[in-house]
């Protein structure tokens, strides 16, 4: 019998490799789990449209489940609907995509414990590692694109470019972690071999932040594969 989980979903390469490890592992992924401030329409992640999550959803045909809330009372709200989902969806447990930032871990494994479910962590690697992780991801057929850089770090010349061989050689030659575990990069995914439709994305403006540039989609649709 397959273990029945959620998976917390940003939308970016991260949480798809973890998709994909443990559906290759034989979990069954119930549903994706993705937070968005309240009244924004925006996923707390990325920044990206809640409508875009829900291509990703369609086309994995998983549904999606929004957890909205706000930074004061994120975990709370998070271990509440945790608690909705075990009893609606009979769960056993929740997976994260982290990498290697102890903190991370220490959250998931936290709000997981105070909902009764178990924590998994299928990309969990050591720093050193993470350029063999970025290299599967690429390995295994799935699209994303950068959405947003981080300032300091890379400029907006990386927005738009796919996640490829092309990029894990560039990505050695800045300061940024390979993966963009501190937050230097997100991305989006928008095809793949768990996709039964790609997602068609027309670039169109950057859009500059406080310490981010993001990239703004000007039409989003999913089409035959």
């Amino acid at each position: 019998m397959k273990k029945r989980i959620v998976l917390s979903w940003s939308g970016g390469k991260d949480c798809c490799l973890a998709l994909d490890t443990l559906t290759s592992q034989g979990y069954e992924i119930a549903a994706l789990v993705t937070t968005v401030p309240q009244e924004i329409g925006r996923t707390f992640g990325h920044g990206e449209r809640m409508e875009m999550i829900q291509l990703q959803a369609e086309a994995l045909t998983i549904p999606v489940h929004f957890i909205k809330t706000s930074f004061e009372d994120y975990t709370v709200r998070f271990i509440q609907e945790l608690q909705l989902l075990k009893e609606q969806l009979n769960i056993s447990g929740i997976a994260f995509g982290d990498l290697y930032l102890q903190e991370h871990r220490d959250w998931g494994e936290k709000v997981a414990a105070a909902a009764g479910v178990e924590a998994f962590y299928p990309l969990w690697t050591h720093q050193a590692m993470v350029d063999t992780l970025l290299e599967s991801f690429i390995q295994t057929g799935y699209q994303a694109v950068i959405i947003r850089v981080l300032n300091d770090i890379l400029p907006d010349s990386w927005l738009g470019r796919l996640i490829d061989s092309k990029f894990l050689l560039d990505i050695q030659n800045t300061a940024s972690c390979p993966l963009g575990e501190s937050g230097e990069y997100h991305s989006f995914v928008f095809d793949g071999p768990l996709f039964t439709k790609k997602i068609e994305l027309k670039q169109g403006k950057i859009i500059e932040l406080e310490t981010t540039k993001k990239l703004e989609f000007s039409d989003y649709q999913l089409i035959p594969k």
